[in-house]
């Protein structure tokens, strides 16, 4: 099966550095191919890119998206017989629309054979108003069909102009990953791994979540421990749980919610409004019928922002205190995130009720944070990691 991946991006973003970067550090030694399509007769980065041992199908006679939509099925064809690629690379004219080159590949009948793997818009992020007020129609395509986003030259704008980049890139963009963080700060394969889809925050700390809530209320969870860990304190099962971090016997520590475990420990409910017996209704705010037996994804809900704004510990530190106000978030059972510091280092956090933990990190793609709870207050949420302490 060989991957397609197609790299997209304004005249003058960004795409061949991005490229050359991604064959350096997280494609050698892979069987790829380079299907440029420059506007214009001679294609300029050919021969820059050669230089990287990289076979080089030059298409110079127009857009794939337009006067080339035919020949680009024979030039794919072509390139899979001759090379057996593991991976193609598109990279289209910078005033093309990435709906077209995706429609393009798409119509391409090669069987089982390729798949569209990804598809990526380079955006300076110092020219996107710019770009979407003069050029609109296809800068905001661009945006718009992309998997993937990647800001360059985040290091050399202001923050301003990134955030505002970000804005008005979510505008037409809701769903696509946001690369806000500096490439040079980056390994090719964690940008690689981030284009195909790699780790997800939200959906990682939602299994977390689900996994210590698999059974059902009334049903006690028979493991024979302590379910309440304050701050300090030793779990029962004999293992030393550091800041952030769970038990990892698999079930929930900490029933708020008025079920019984089952194991015969007293415990401590000491969240206020969830103190109920079954069939009482729930003050919690959840919404959910606590008699029946339902399962922990019918309770808790997550909420997470990307966000290329950048935090000290000290304010990450802050925030995480005000999660204990349940009055006003809602019931937060875990919080987890990376974001900059502003000084090339990265602060990353975890947060367990009466317990957090923040700390220096590697850089990541960008900025990001998940809340999972009960009740949440996504309005309050959002202002909270919006204000700087």
């Amino acid at each position: 099966m060989t991957k397609i991946d197609i790299f997209s991006g304004f005249l003058g973003a960004g795409k061949t550095t991005l490229i050359k970067k991604l064959l350096k550090e997280a494609l050698a030694g892979s069987q790829v191919v380079l299907i440029e399509n420059e506007f214009g007769e001679i294609g300029i980065d050919g021969g820059f890119l050669k230089e990287s041992g990289i076979e080089i199908k030059e298409m110079n006679s127009g857009c794939i998206c337009c006067s080339l939509v035919g020949d680009f099925g024979t030039s794919l064809k072509e390139v899979m017989e001759t090379y057996h690629p593991e991976r193609i690379l598109i990279e289209p004219s910078g005033v093309g629309k990435l709906s077209d080159v995706i429609k393009a590949v798409q119509n391409v009948d090669m069987g089982g054979e390729v798949t569209l793997n990804s598809a990526v818009a380079v955006v300076d992020a110092s020219k996107c108003r710019l770009y979407i007020k003069n050029f609109g129609e296809f800068f905001i395509n661009q945006i718009e069909h992309a998997g993937t986003i990647i800001l360059s030259r985040t290091d050399v704008a202001s923050p301003a102009k990134v955030e505002q980049a970000v804005a008005l890139i979510r505008e037409h963009n809701s769903r696509a990953v946001i690369i806000t963080t500096p490439l040079a700060q980056l390994n090719g394969a964690d940008i690689l791994s981030t284009i195909e889809g790699g780790v997800d925050l939200e959906k990682q700390l939602m299994e977390e979540v689900l996994e210590g809530h698999d059974h059902p209320h009334e049903e006690g969870c028979g493991c024979g421990h302590d379910h309440e860990h304050h701050h300090g304190e030793e779990c029962s099962c004999g293992h030393d749980h550091h800041h952030g971090e769970e038990c990892g016997c698999g079930h929930d520590h900490d029933h708020h919610h008025g079920e019984e475990c089952g194991c015969d420990h007293d415990h401590d409910h000491h969240h206020e409004g969830h103190e109920h017996t079954h069939g009482e209704e729930c003050s919690c705010g959840c919404g959910h019928d606590h008699h029946g037996h339902h399962h922990a994804d019918e309770v808790f809900t997550s909420w997470g922002l990307q966000t290329p704004v950048s935090y000290t510990q000290e304010e990450i530190s802050g925030i995480l205190e005000e999660l204990e106000d349940e009055k006003k978030y809602g019931f937060v059972l875990r919080a987890k995130g990376m974001v900059s510091a502003g000084d090339g280092s990265w602060v990353y956090f975890d947060y367990v009720p009466g317990e957090s933990n923040v700390r220096e990190g590697k850089p990541d793609v960008t900025g990001k944070f998940c809340v999972i709870g009960s009740g949440l207050n996504e309005v309050a949420l959002e202002e909270l990691f919006a204000k700087k302490n």
